[in-house]
């Protein structure tokens, strides 16, 4: 072939090519939605609906939707407006190709502003409801999706919020201003939840709980389509933790069109599907596969088997005019394990990043199924029906073994000497059917809300020891003060416990909205809970409030009594004549907070916590507790957020926490294990074009406490069989290094005819510095592994059909 039959060939080439691009430029799509009172759940009637980049509006009809066709593919801000309610800006929504996207917004009522037009755009409009004065933080689904260092993950994105801290890179859990990781609320749908992470290692300490939490939410990216956060002072709705609220709403189904979906990174994939079935009914459907094989054997790390998967379905039907059914279902299955086959000769155990001389081999799982009822009474009221059932089980096996060892410590043959696949052993199953009722109702300058759960809890758990064993870890007061052998001996009697039983859990609240003057609201309300497994009844006042300065700023409180549920494991574990109660918070929070403009605020807010009636454990290696403990925390945090416009956004914070406990056993007050003095977090994103995103996140924070303690050598007196002792001296007397971690994340996308195609590229830890977790001590050598994580990356690609 010739050079000049080359160029031709190339020439028609580009202009097949040209052509292509000039007929995905043409393809367009739609957007349609319907925008409802975020109070009463009316359709607003004459909303505008503005998309300032294409210069094209809507305004809604009697049933409150909106249509806008022609959109060239892009993302897009949209502004909506309407007398009386607080101007709403969507910061991002994403036009397809052939596709039409839909969604339902939610408006709220401009307090003292009836008669007027607001028109300043504001993109905090979902932080601004009189209800949640205070410590209100949201995320759309595009920011969940884009915080970097966090892959999608909605936990891991919350991690960045003043006043909330997590176990560090490895873990997800989040603990909220001086409490721990099990004090928070969670509701998915309205329906709540008490778990929502993969890799929560129960027993791993010694056979009871990790503190730390777990290490994945059970949500894959662009599941959740909202997130609302109080990080405190929420209302008598909420109860059974006293910590933080978290309110997550699982994506709608598409009302107007079909679209498919997946994502195929480092660990795994995930698939997705999304449309309408019939005139009334849409679906969304998920389904995640993570496997963790790659990427341990890319960071170099000793080999420990990881998978877990996440399925879910939701429906929603709008039954008639006043009735709306969505029906969701969830299950969440894992599977990790690290057997003898898994631990290679020339480790070692004082460098091992997986446990010291651990085996491990867990099964659990999550399931979920519920239906949530919306109906509309009249103009100014509604009625919400939940009915629930979730279910969890856990089947942890903890093993141990002893390897032949080199002088420094290198592992010579993990299978000489004694292993045990099954030293410890939980079960732990869990199954609730759960109902709630929830009224409101709005007057001219009140709105009530009133609500009440009922729930059966069946709890079927077992912890067995297999024989006597000698623990080489132990408090100084967990042995006799005349004991001449540094270690602890456990027998199962002291820790075996069967525990097989039901109980009633019931709730009653009502909560008020008053809007005394033009300037002060009132939020008083009141909240009944009965425990059947402590078979307790508590009564819980509250009180919040914002006192508005001026139309840019605030001072907002909140005061009032919380109480956490005991929980089920140690209740499980307990023998009948020691009955357990539940945990009581007293919280308040005084806060000042300025709009600098629609998309620019700034938010400072002090806070302080009585804790008593603490659950603690006298010998931690025992299974008895009592709720001998108090305690006080206290702090500040401050923020300022900068909203997407102008094609970025970013958000700084930095929070202290002082949380201090006493046990109540002569050994006086100790850090709490979330007692983090100081934490800064930076994060900023830019959107160039419609192609390409850039995001980054800088997060330092004190060093987490840890026990101080002395070594004992040669405890069994036995040359041949050398074994050290950890004598803890200091409960958390002691801190970690501080925590830092530089996280990036690039997306890269391209509209086509047919959809939408993405890559990315999200590094945690990009300076990969090695951020310690936890000390493991190791009897066989005498000294602490280091557990904790250095770099992790993940990249993948998603396309959207």
């Amino acid at each position: 072939m010739t050079f000049n039959s080359n160029l031709n060939m190339l020439l028609i080439v580009l202009a097949s090519c040209m052509g292509t691009t000039m007929a995905i430029a043409q393809s367009t799509g739609n957007f349609k939605g319907k925008i409802i009172d975020h109070a009463t759940k009316q359709p607003i009637t004459g909303a505008s609906v503005y998309m300032a980049a294409t210069q094209s509006g809507a305004t809604t009809g009697s049933g409150g939707e909106f249509t806008i066709n022609g959109i060239t593919p892009g993302s897009y801000a949209v502004t909506i407006t309407h007398i009386g309610f607080q101007t709403k800006l969507i910061s991002e929504i994403t036009i397809v190709a052939n596709k039409t996207y839909y969604s339902e917004i939610e408006l709220l009522e401009e307090a003292g502003k009836m008669n007027e037009v607001v028109v300043r755009a504001n993109r905090f409009s979902s932080e601004r409801n009189p209800l949640t004065p205070v410590s209100t933080f949201s995320y759309s689904r595009e920011e969940i999706f884009r915080n970097p260092g966090a892959q999608g993950d909605i936990m891991r994105a919350l991690s960045s919020l003043p006043g909330v801290v997590s176990s560090g890179s490895q873990f997800s859990a989040i603990a909220a201003r001086g409490q721990g990781t099990r004090d928070n609320i969670y509701m998915v749908d309205d329906i709540p939840m008490f778990d929502l992470s993969h890799l929560e290692a129960e027993g791993y300490a010694s056979g009871f709980n990790d503190p730390n939490g777990g290490r994945f939410s059970i949500f894959a990216p662009r599941v959740i389509d909202n997130v609302t956060f109080q990080n405190g002072g929420f209302d008598a709705t909420y109860g059974r933790r006293s910590s933080s609220m978290l309110a997550l709403g699982v994506k709608e189904g598409n009302k107007a069109s079909w679209s498919f979906s997946g994502q195929f990174d480092l660990l795994g994939a995930t698939l997705m599907a999304d449309g309408p079935v019939s005139k009334k009914t849409s679906v969304f459907a998920s389904a995640r596969y993570q496997n963790f094989a790659v990427l341990i054997n890319m960071l170099n790390e000793q080999r420990t088997a990881i998978s877990f998967g996440d399925y879910l379905i939701k429906t929603t039907t709008q039954l008639n005019e006043k009735n709306k059914l969505s029906v969701i279902a969830m299950y969440n299955p894992e599977r990790p394990y690290r057997t003898i086959d898994d631990v290679e000769p020339g480790i070692n155990l004082n460098e091992d990043n997986s446990g010291g001389t651990m085996l491990f081999n867990h099964r659990g799982s999550k399931a979920l199924a519920g239906l949530n009822l919306r109906t509309l009474l009249n103009s100014g009221s509604y009625l919400n029906n939940v009915l629930y059932y979730r279910s969890s089980t856990v089947d942890n096996r903890f093993g141990r073994y002893t390897p032949s060892l080199t002088t420094g410590g290198e592992v010579i043959d993990p299978k000489h000497g004694i292993y045990e696949a099954n030293l410890r052993t939980i079960k732990n199953d869990q199954q609730e059917i759960g109902y709630r009722s929830i009224y409101t109702r709005r007057f001219n300058s009140v709105t009530l809300k009133a609500g009440v759960d009922a729930m059966l809890v069946n709890l079927d758990y077992a912890r067995t020891l297999s024989h006597t064993d000698t623990l080489y870890s132990y408090r100084t007061n967990d042995i006799p003060l005349n004991s001449t052998h540094h270690f602890q001996v456990v027998t199962p009697a002291y820790y075996n416990s069967v525990f097989d039983d039901n109980a009633f859990n019931g709730s009653g609240y009502v909560t008020l909205s008053w809007q005394v003057t033009h300037a002060l609201t009132l939020n008083p309300g009141v909240r009944y809970d009965y425990t059947g497994f402590t078979q307790q009844h508590t009564l819980s006042p509250r009180l919040s409030g914002s006192l508005t300065i001026n139309d840019r700023q605030s001072i907002n409180f909140a005061s009032g009594i919380y109480y956490t549920d005991a929980a089920y494991a140690d209740i499980a574990g307990q023998s009948a004549g020691n009955q357990l109660k539940n945990e009581r918070a007293i919280q308040s929070i005084l806060g000042y907070k300025i709009q600098f403009s629609g998309d620019l605020k700034f938010v400072a807010e002090g806070w302080h916590k009585q804790f008593n009636d603490v659950a603690v454990q006298p010998n931690r290696n025992q299974s008895l507790i009592t709720n001998n403990g108090s305690g006080t925390a206290y702090g500040g945090d401050i923020s300022l957020t900068k909203r997407l416009s102008k094609n970025y956004y970013g958000q700084i914070s930095y929070s202290y926490i002082h949380s201090k406990r006493d046990d109540h056993d002569g050994r006086g007050t100790y850090n709490h294990n979330f007692s983090i003095p100081h934490t800064i977090s930076v994060m900023g994103s830019y959107k160039p074009n419609n192609k390409w995103i850039f995001s980054g996140k800088f997060r330092y924070s004190t060093g987490r406490p840890t026990d101080d303690y002395i070594v004992h050598q040669n405890v069994l007196n036995n040359p041949a069989y050398m074994r050290a002792s950890q004598e803890i001296t200091a409960v958390n007397g002691k801190r970690l290094p501080d925590f830092f971690s530089l996280d990036v994340r690039a997306d890269y996308n391209i509209p086509t005819r047919w959809g939408l195609f993405s890559a990315f590229v999200d590094l945690v830890n990009i300076n990969n510095r090695f951020n310690l977790n936890a000390e493991v001590f190791v009897p066989n050598t005498g000294q602490v592994s280091n557990v904790g994580l250095g770099v992790f990356p993940t990249f993948g690609v998603r396309v959207e059909l």
